[in-house]
C-alpha cells in the first residue's frame, strides 16, 4: 500500500508540473512595442486595477506623497512629455507620476498599468531635467514593456512546480529556492530593457540621452563605497548599464 501510495503521489506530481508548463506555454504572449515574447497570463485592464489599488500602500510606505504642488506639476509635465512624445502613448495604460516625500530611500519604480514613483530623495540629487527625465522614461519602460506582469506570471509558474514538486518528492523547497533565483536574473535583464527604452523616450521627446548616464554616475556616488542603496537590491550595478545606455544611445541616434 505504501508503495502505491507513493507511485500515486509521483503521479499527481507530475500532473501539477506538466499542468504548469502547459498553463505556461498557453500565456506566451508577443509585446508589440518591444517585440519580446513573454510569460504573461493576465490582460492590461488586470495590470491597470493591480497598480491603481497597490499605488496608495506604496505611497504610505514612503511617508506620503511629497507637500509641494509645484514640484509634483515639474514630474507629472516631463512624465507627460515622454509618454506623449513616444510609443507608450499608442499602449492602454494610464500614466501618473508621484513624487514621494521620502528623503532618504533612493528610489524610482513603476507597479503595472502606469503607476510611477519617485522619491524626494531621488529627485534632490538629480541635477538637471533630462536626468528627471532619464529617471521617469526607465520606468516608464517598466510598465511599457509589461515586467511586473512578467514576474508575477514567473511566480505562479514556479509556485504551482513547487506545488508539485512536495507531493511527489518533498522537494518543494529546493525547487522553489530555483524559480526565486531565475525571478531576479530576469529582474535585471527588465532593467537593461528599461534602460534601452527609456533612451528611446528621452530622444522621441528632445532630452539629452548621455544625461541617463550622469543618473548612473549619481547613483553610483550614492552608494558610496560600503553601502547597498535602495535601488541596487533590484537593479545592476550602474556601471554595468552605462555600456547598455551608451549602445542604446549609437542605436538609435542614426
Amino acid at each position: 500500500m505504501r508503495r502505491g501510495g507513493l507511485k500515486l503521489r509521483i503521479l499527481i506530481g507530475l500532473a501539477i508540473v506538466a499542468f504548469a508548463f502547459f498553463k505556461k506555454c498557453n500565456n506566451k504572449t508577443l509585446n508589440p512595442y518591444t517585440d519580446r515574447v513573454q510569460n504573461i497570463n493576465m490582460t492590461s485592464d488586470q495590470e491597470i486595477s493591480i497598480g491603481l489599488q497597490s499605488a496608495p500602500q506604496m505611497t504610505q510606505q514612503h511617508g506620503g506623497l511629497y507637500p509641494d504642488q509645484k514640484l509634483q506639476s515639474y514630474i507629472d509635465m516631463i512624465g507627460n512629455k515622454l509618454v506623449n512624445s513616444s510609443m507608450a502613448k499608442q499602449t492602454p495604460y494610464q500614466y501618473e507620476f508621484h513624487l514621494l516625500a521620502d528623503p532618504n530611500t533612493i528610489n524610482a519604480f513603476a507597479l503595472p498599468g502606469g503607476q510611477i514613483f519617485i522619491t524626494y530623495a531621488l529627485l534632490s540629487k538629480l541635477e538637471n531635467e533630462d536626468q528627471v527625465a532619464g529617471v521617469l522614461g526607465h520606468e516608464i519602460g517598466h510598465v511599457l514593456g509589461r515586467h511586473s506582469a512578467e514576474r508575477i506570471a514567473e511566480h505562479e509558474f514556479w509556485k504551482t512546480i513547487s506545488t508539485g514538486a512536495s507531493v511527489g518528492a518533498d522537494a518543494g523547497g529546493i525547487v522553489n529556492s530555483i524559480g526565486q533565483n531565475v525571478l531576479l536574473g530576469n529582474g535585471r535583464d527588465d532593467e537593461l530593457e528599461s534602460d534601452k527604452l527609456g533612451v528611446l523616450f528621452m530622444i522621441n521627446s528632445g532630452y539629452n540621452p548621455e544625461e541617463m548616464i550622469g543618473v548612473m554616475k549619481i547613483l553610483k556616488a550614492a552608494a558610496g563605497p560600503n553601502r547597498t542603496p535602495e535601488f541596487q537590491s533590484t537593479h545592476p550595478d550602474p556601471d554595468n548599464r552605462v555600456e547598455k545606455i551608451r549602445e542604446a544611445i549609437l542605436e538609435y541616434s542614426r
